[in-house]
């Protein structure tokens, strides 16, 4: 008689952790493509100008689409205006919280501090966990038990990762543990990955972001107006689209608890719009790698290392043609994961596949 599949508990304290642990997989030396020295050093160069000119268009593009938004309010006029503005807030976001994170966005460090303040208060997430939390992600990368950042979880809930594309049900969810936070509440698995000395950040950080919130609640009802919401908050739903379609084909439907990036993550090839909104996170098996290496030098670093990589797919469409059989076979199969062909030239894969 089979063994029942194994349940999964994706928490960071629970007995996957251990067994993540106990198989070698928490903090692993994890497989890297072969890159000359060189190379690399001039690829890890950080330089501000790149990110100065994509900010600045960034902000010039909010600033034009909100004011349109507000001048044409009230008319069908107003609708692409704030199409844009959503974009750019509930999208751009994501890229710019991730790579200012990392530190690499920018050269001068303040810089990627502001930028980062910035965008981790439009994507509603806490500043100061986010970044250990992603740093965490990092280092056991769609590790069960580990990684506190896994979209994915098997069995998938299907409804769940549908409704993703709406922004409703991730606001909820995003607004709930701001709260806790600002109300002096740190869950146990923020705190197996933030230092008990930055409990106190991230706790005063989120009391900052509710304080904003509450105010522009208030000015709506003050002024009886939806324009307030509009500019704050309510973008996080309605524009969050475009980040929801990048980013649900990183790992969707692919392996976990192994340490090589190639077979956990997925490089895309995109469109230019959707590379600028994304910051080339598109080339993801590359990130993960790197994670040093700054955005606009990763198709420089893609070119370097492909020959070594599965092949990247084509297009969004064609990931998510290869992603969403996998998800739906996952349902039934919690076991089963895409497994992406290597080229000729590529090393075999690093086989240390824990299975449940």
């Amino acid at each position: 008689m089979a063994d029942p599949p194994h349940i999964r508990d994706y928490s960071l304290t629970g007995a996957d952790t251990s067994r993540a642990k106990d198989a070698g997989l928490a903090n692993a030396d994890w497989y890297h493509t072969e890159v000359p020295r060189k190379a690399m050093k001039e690829l890890m160069q950080r330089t501000d100008g790149p990110a100065i000119r994509d900010t600045l268009l960034w902000f010039a593009l909010l600033a034009g689409s909100a004011w349109g938004g507000i001048a044409f309010w009230g008319t069908w006029g107003c609708v692409p205006f704030w199409v844009v503005y959503g974009v750019m807030y509930g999208s751009v976001c994501d890229s710019r919280w991730h790579e200012c994170g990392h530190g690499t966005a920018f050269k001068t460090s303040w810089m990627n501090d502001v930028v980062y303040q910035i965008a981790s208060f439009m994507v509603v997430r806490n500043p100061v966990s986010w970044r250990w939390s992603h740093a965490r992600h990092h280092t056991d990368t769609i590790i069960v038990g580990r990684d506190p950042e896994v979209a994915c979880k098997r069995p998938p809930n299907v409804f769940r990762l549908m409704m993703a594309y709406a922004g409703v049900l991730d606001m909820i969810d995003s607004v709930k543990v701001l709260a806790r936070n600002a109300a002096g509440k740190l869950s146990d698995d923020e705190k197996d990955y933030i230092p008990a000395s930055e409990w106190g950040k991230a706790i005063f950080a989120a009391r900052v972001h509710m304080a904003i919130y509450v105010a522009t609640v208030l000015a709506a009802l003050i002024w009886q107006s939806w324009i307030p919401l509009m500019l704050i908050g309510l973008p996080r739903i309605y524009g969050c689209w475009h980040m929801l379609i990048t980013g649900l084909i990183q790992h969707c439907g692919l392996a976990e608890n192994v340490t090589d990036h190639r077979l956990n993550s997925r490089t895309v090839y995109m469109n230019p719009v959707s590379r600028w909104i994304y910051w080339n996170m598109n080339y993801h098996v590359e990130h993960h790698m790197f994670p040093m290496v700054p955005y606009h030098a990763l198709p420089k670093l893609h070119e370097l290392i492909k020959h070594d990589l599965p092949a990247p797919n084509p297009s969004i469409w064609d990931a998510y043609r290869e992603a969403i059989p996998a998800v739906l076979r996952q349902a039934k199969d919690p076991e089963y994961a895409y497994r992406k062909p290597l080229p000729p030239t590529a090393r075999p894969y690093k086989e240390t596949v824990v299975h449940g």
